[in-house]
């Protein structure tokens, strides 16, 4: 288990983090969100023992991280923001330096090296210098040294930063693997990523914590939840007139392509069925014809445009 309460971090007359607590439990994977400057990193941080709290405390697995450092930082696998690493070790000796500093010995030792160096398809560069690997695979050396001592808990700040959508897909894969027996915090700006791999998402402003919800949960937020897309063969505004004459509908906006039209409806009306029938009374031909779950880039700018005490 994660904790932190009422954490607060001051730098001068900057405060970084505001008062925030919050909770992560076996099993779970936090998406911790925010823009640039929302004091992600900083949480973080004074999570993994880093940086020194200016009020409040974390625990890791129930060791505070102050008070009992060292176990705390035992218990815990941390992937920094930019997976700093010596540029001139080869990632075997780094691999190895970290393996020596977690205490792993013997065989144990061996077989997670053996297992974090697959996960993560290293193989290839095991005896390159760190400066010379691409930013990919600099990440996935990151990854493998917060991986290797097998932590029941792990924080990462942007685990997929600088891969390719292949290497992502084999990340999160990997994150879906381990997460049963773990608990995860990962700090993302790809909200794809947030759907993917987390079971539930923490939104942060100025510090302060704004939301605090499953991925569904945040999704139902968003104006376009219930919303329909019709894309039609060619110009779309011949039809708007009647879709916004449907019963219960709200608005209808048109895309910039002009070819189609998402018709936004009140709560409980059956958008896509009305939609779909007024496009067969007319006879329109249609591409597509979609009913938007949500999308999350739309909740997190309401989220983070609105002052801490809109969103409380």
């Amino acid at each position: 288990m994660i904790v932190a309460e009422h954490l607060t971090k001051r730098f001068d007359t900057l405060t970084a983090v505001d008062d925030l607590s919050l909770r992560v439990t076996p099993g779970e994977v936090l998406g911790f969100l925010g823009p640039n400057g929302a004091g992600k990193s900083t949480t973080m941080k004074m999570i993994a023992g880093f940086l020194v709290p200016t009020a409040g405390r974390a625990s890791v697995c129930g060791h505070d991280v102050v008070a009992d450092a060292h176990a705390a930082r035992s218990a815990l696998g941390y992937l920094p923001e930019g997976a700093p690493a010596w540029g001139e070790m080869v990632p075997r000796a780094f691999l190895e330096f970290v393996a020596d500093l977690r205490g792993l010995r013997g065989g144990h030792r061996q077989s997670r090296m053996d297992t974090v160096i697959g996960q993560l398809h290293l193989g290839p560069v095991l005896h390159q210098p760190i400066a010379t690997l691409s930013k990919g695979f600099k990440r996935r050396v990151g990854l493998a040294q917060a991986l290797l001592h097998d932590p029941p808990a792990l924080i990462m700040d942007e685990p997929t930063d600088g891969l390719d959508p292949n290497q992502k897909h084999e990340v999160r894969s990997l994150i879906n693997a381990i997460a049963a027996e773990k608990t995860i915090i990962i700090s993302t700006h790809i909200l794809e990523e947030v759907e993917s791999v987390c079971t539930r998402a923490v939104i942060i402003g100025h510090g302060r914590l704004l939301a605090d919800d499953t991925p569904a949960g945040l999704l139902a937020r968003s104006r376009y939840h219930n919303a329909v897309t019709v894309a039609f063969p060619e110009d779309a505004e011949p039809a708007r007139e009647a879709l916004a004459a449907l019963p219960g509908v709200e608005v209808v906006e048109a895309a910039p392509d002009g070819r189609s039209l998402t018709v936004f409806a009140a709560d409980g009306f059956d958008t896509a069925g009305r939609v779909r029938a007024c496009c067969e009374e007319h006879g329109w031909r249609i591409d597509t014809l979609r009913a938007e779950g949500g999308r999350l880039d739309d909740v997190f700018r309401a989220i983070t445009q609105e002052s801490p005490e809109d969103v409380a």
